[in-house]
């Protein structure tokens, strides 16, 4: 946990010198960058990027505890939402808005919140993020409870916007992670988990959308999926429960079928229709004989769990003899 905090907020802090933060230091490595070739910048940005895989790695113990935190919360009927200000919100609305055709959640369980709305996606709003106010009034517009979970997410770590979100979300009760790519010694943060991505300074100096978005848009990978999994989302390394909305996962759906059963295509194709296109149930169907009815009770008592339930379902068999 990093539940310190200084002696005023981060939004009230002298914000218009941030030379001290390790995203807006000159890299050492670039700096004759406007003198390179194509393929020397190509690979001195290969070269820099290789520092998101050692921060991933250093963070893991704080990524598993976000995992648990959040898969907890999610499984007692929390949601979870990513906020942040410019390329950290847009990289948060991203994972949330990727979370219901990979895992057929409602869309209101994963929630990207951003900085000057959906407007922000598409054109810059960063002056938005000094606004700590409208933060917690986002906090507010979406009715956060203390179930829920809210990831601040800011590569400098002082973002006032996402702190502001943060402070009235732990008013309300709710669970918090931060994520930054500086050390909490730069910008501290009171909340249940952070998760400090330490990347280093950038190649273009304080560009926060290469090496910080990177390794954040890692980071929130690893979050969103290791709480699926962790919700029984997850059949091996099987995305069970996409949702059938297209002809690419319809085929990835038959593909799913056809590789975990022996059933031909076309003897796939006619169990997702009597499943109503969920691949879930659909194998807990083949595997159990069960008719799609009954499949999905004995999904729904194990919380959706495809393995729990086939298990069950067959110690059901053998139990009737």
């Amino acid at each position: 946990m990093d539940q310190s905090s200084p002696s005023t907020s981060p939004a009230q802090t002298g914000l218009s010198n941030r030379g001290h933060l390790l995203t807006e230091q000159p890299n050492l490595n670039s700096q004759t960058l406007d003198q390179l070739s194509p393929l020397e910048l190509v690979d001195l940005f290969n070269q820099e990027d290789a520092q998101t895989i050692r921060a991933i790695a250093a963070a893991r113990e704080s990524l598993a505890q976000a995992i648990e935190l959040t898969a907890a919360a999610l499984q007692k009927g929390g949601r979870l939402f990513y906020v942040g200000a410019g390329t950290s919100g847009r990289l948060g609305v991203l994972d949330a808005a990727e979370c219901p055709p990979t895992f057929c959640t409602p869309p209101e369980l994963v929630q990207g919140v951003i900085a000057g709305g959906a407007a922000a996606l598409v054109r810059s709003s960063e002056g938005l993020e000094d606004l700590p106010d409208d933060g917690a009034a986002a906090i507010a517009h979406h009715k956060v409870h203390d179930l829920d979970v809210v990831v601040g997410i800011t590569a400098g770590g002082t973002t006032p916007y996402v702190h502001g979100a943060l402070e009235a979300a732990r008013r309300r009760g709710a669970q918090t992670i931060f994520i930054a790519c500086v050390p909490a010694d730069q910008a501290k943060a009171d909340a249940d988990v952070a998760v400090r991505l330490l990347v280093g300074p950038e190649i273009l100096a304080g560009s926060t959308r290469l090496k910080a978005g990177t390794v954040t848009k890692m980071a929130l990978n690893i979050l969103s999926t290791g709480v699926m999994v962790q919700l029984g989302k997850v059949y091996g390394n099987r995305m069970v429960d996409v949702s059938v909305t297209n002809s690419k996962l319809r085929d990835r759906a038959l593909r799913i079928l056809t590789d975990l059963t022996d059933l031909d295509r076309q003897a796939a194709a006619n169990l997702l229709e009597r499943s109503g296109q969920r691949v879930k149930l659909a194998l807990l169907m083949h595997w159990s004989g069960l008719d799609a009815e009954v499949g999905e009770q004995h999904l729904a008592t194990h919380q959706g769990d495809l393995r729990q339930a086939v298990l069950a379902a067959k110690g059901d068999r053998e139990d009737r003899g």
